[in-house]
């Protein structure tokens, strides 16, 4: 019976191997994704240092922009974390050893310019113009606004790992990446679950995701916030530990078991089987004066509200990055998988994992640059990311096959347009924004060298 099913198994991801066939430009496409292998490898490597720059202004280190189209002497959070966890790609695929020293400078840079805006009250920037001071914000107004998604640590920890574990170079600046964390912990979570959230829907990454667009302030405590902060403590973890004050990552380590635990409490959806964001939206449950009777009572005293939020069940694709962050258990990923992401109704598409599920009213296809739409299209990134949480929970049949699907995506279209785009129409695959896009797509070589059963660069 083993052997039987073993086969069956062995079997299905041969067959994957050769993608069902897609319309694109109404010509049924049916090569397989090995066919784009060598188009992707000889864009991607032959200009990679175009993300490489030299100190510019307010950005006092060397860094990387997102790729040498569209971004001039700018940084971004999360975006030169993933650029950067796909160099090392690049680098261990083609670079020696002198390109490998040559990039940690500006690798480096990277952590190393937010940190030098760090401070006490733990606020570090979302990007870093080279014409810009932006620490250049009112103090008061701080704690009210977004600030560097927490990926910093996971920037620093990544860096170590390729490191050896050596950390030296972060000391003289760790205390402000721990002011940064602790200022999330303290201005940017809900006391009463525990969850994390967005003060407002601005350059939250996930632009117009309906859970947090144009929300009330404060009320979004977004699943994808949240799995990123689960990783961010872990990294803070190991950060401490590199740098020899294990203690120092011991609270860390504890708020990490508290926030996964109030993950699974709030955002998981036995009902569903699948995680969401939940709305901390609600009136507080206050005594108030009578004054007819002058004396207190409770509106709704014979069975006020028991609960701290509500389930917003909006089928975002942000939903799966609890198996890329390690929440989930067993159990819940086998039913997000076999409920979610294999259905063609809502995420599964010919392209890849939709952003916003198919069967959600505000699905919408439409090219928007401000916001960046995430309500439909596919993008290379959140494609990478269901990937890896596929792959480290051991769905190999399931990730071979959207790993095969982001490689011709990206194939098709560097055959027929010559370069990459910010994000695609699911069921063609026909981009739709932004020709020269490079950033996380290039991740999809990350995704090439797990195809090959090559040495793979994972994030921390």
């Amino acid at each position: 019976m083993k052997k039987s099913i073993k086969l069956l198994s062995c079997l299905i991801l041969a067959a994957i191997l050769i993608l069902p066939a897609t319309l694109v430009n109404g010509q049924k496409i049916t090569q397989s994704a090995n066919d784009y292998s060598a188009v992707i490898k000889s864009h991607v490597y032959k200009d990679y240092k175009e993300m490489y720059r030299p100190p510019s202004g307010s950005l006092r280190f060397p860094f990387l922009t997102p790729g040498s189209n569209q971004y001039a002497n700018v940084l971004w959070d999360w975006d030169s974390w993933l650029s950067n966890v796909a160099l090392r790609q690049i680098l261990t695929d083609v670079g020696k050893e002198a390109d490998s020293k040559e990039a940690q400078e500006y690798e480096q840079g990277c952590v190393l310019n937010f940190l030098s805006y760090g401070d006490w009250d733990g606020y570090i920037p979302i990007v870093i113009w080279e014409d810009s001071n932006p620490r250049d914000i009112d103090a008061e107004e701080i704690y009210k606004m977004n600030m560097h998604k927490p990926v910093l640590a996971q920037h620093a920890a990544f860096l170590c790992t390729v490191q050896n574990d050596d950390a030296d170079w972060l000391r003289e600046k760790f205390y402000y990446l721990q002011a940064f964390v602790n200022s999330y912990k303290a201005h940017h979570r809900d006391k009463n679950t525990g969850l994390f959230y967005w003060q407002t829907d601005v350059a939250i990454g996930v632009d117009n995701d309906p859970c947090t667009f144009f929300r009330p302030n404060g009320s979004s405590a977004s699943i994808y916030l949240n799995c990123l902060m689960y990783r961010e403590l872990l990294a803070m973890v190991y950060l401490a530990d590199c740098l020899k004050i294990p203690e120092v990552g011991k609270e860390f380590e504890q708020d990490a078991i508290n926030l996964k635990a109030a993950v699974q409490e709030h955002c998981w959806d036995e009902r569903d089987g699948f995680f969401y964001s939940v709305d901390l939206n609600l009136r507080p449950v206050t005594n108030q004066m009578d004054h007819s009777l002058g004396k207190e009572f409770a509106i709704h005293a014979g069975y006020p509200r028991d609960y701290d939020c509500l389930i917003q069940r909006i089928e975002v694709w942000s939903g799966f990055l609890p198996l890329w962050a390690g929440i989930a258990t067993h159990e819940q990923a086998e039913r997000v998988v076999n409920e979610h992401f294999t259905n063609p109704k809502t995420f599964n598409s010919p392209s890849g994992v939709r952003t916003l599920s198919k069967m959600e009213k505000m699905y919408s296809l439409r090219a928007s640059a401000n916001p960046s739409n995430w309500r439909g299209p596919i993008w290379g990134i959140s494609n990478y990311m269901v990937f890896r949480g596929l792959v480290r929970y051991g769905f190999d049949v399931e990730a071979t096959e959207l790993a095969n699907k982001t490689v011709a995506l990206f194939g098709r279209d560097l055959e027929q347009n010559g370069a990459l785009h910010e994000y695609y129409e699911p069921e063609t695959g026909e981009p739709l924004l932004n020709k020269g896009f490079q950033n996380w797509n290039y991740l999809v070589v990350n995704m090439l060298a797990w195809l090959e059963g090559r040495p793979v660069v994972e994030e921390f």
